[in-house]
């Protein structure tokens, strides 16, 4: 949408048949459009931890961004206040912060390479990049199986999957697995 006035009349139109819990604009405004009691229609057909109803598990919010431009400080600043609030009402642990990309791979990409997921983690209010617990053989396999660890639990091709794990945490990668791409799913490869 052009601007978050107009996600958000959107969002409570419904013939739209979507709706989330809450939308922020780039200037730090939030609405809270449905009660958190309530479910929102905002992931769609999505997985998360072997979860397949998103919708009915899941406190939505909307960022009003591009995906291509940088998110506005007060956007963030208005997010973090409201995760903080979130996260200790509902008692929600930072590795059950995602974004739609997350639990809908291949489908959705927000929000984006240019979210700051590691200012988020550095607050406790997301999964940080994972800890080193040893060297392991890479290959697919293994990726697969660590990342559906992590949640990713949506069946997309390995392709699909890298692209998402990246668009996540590695924003800038390209190309075929490397070592690095294990390190947020808490592990270390080593090509042998």
């Amino acid at each position: 949408m052009v601007d978050a006035e107009k996600a958000r009349d959107w969002l409570c139109t419904p013939a739209a048949q979507v709706s989330a819990h809450y939308v922020i604009s780039r200037d730090g405004t939030c609405w809270h459009l449905v009660d958190e009691t309530k479910r929102a229609w905002h992931a769609g057909v999505a997985s998360w931890e072997g979860a397949e109803d998103v919708n009915s598990r899941s406190i939505g919010i909307e960022l009003a961004n591009t995906g291509a431009e940088p998110f506005a400080e007060p956007q963030m600043a208005c997010l973090e206040h409201l995760l903080q609030r979130l996260m200790r009402r509902w008692q929600i642990l930072p590795h059950r912060v995602i974004g739609h990309s997350d639990c809908a791979p291949g489908r959705k990409v927000d929000p984006g390479p240019r979210f700051d997921w590691v200012r988020l983690a550095r607050q406790g209010l997301a999964r940080s990049g994972g800890h080193d617990p040893g060297p392991e053989i890479a290959d697919m396999n293994l990726f697969r199986r660590l990342a559906q660890e992590a949640g990713y639990s949506m069946p997309v091709s390995d392709e699909v999957l890298l692209a998402t794990v990246r668009l996540r945490y590695r924003p800038r990668a390209h190309g075929m697995l490397v070592a690095e791409d294990f390190t947020p799913l808490g592990h270390r490869a080593l090509w042998t």
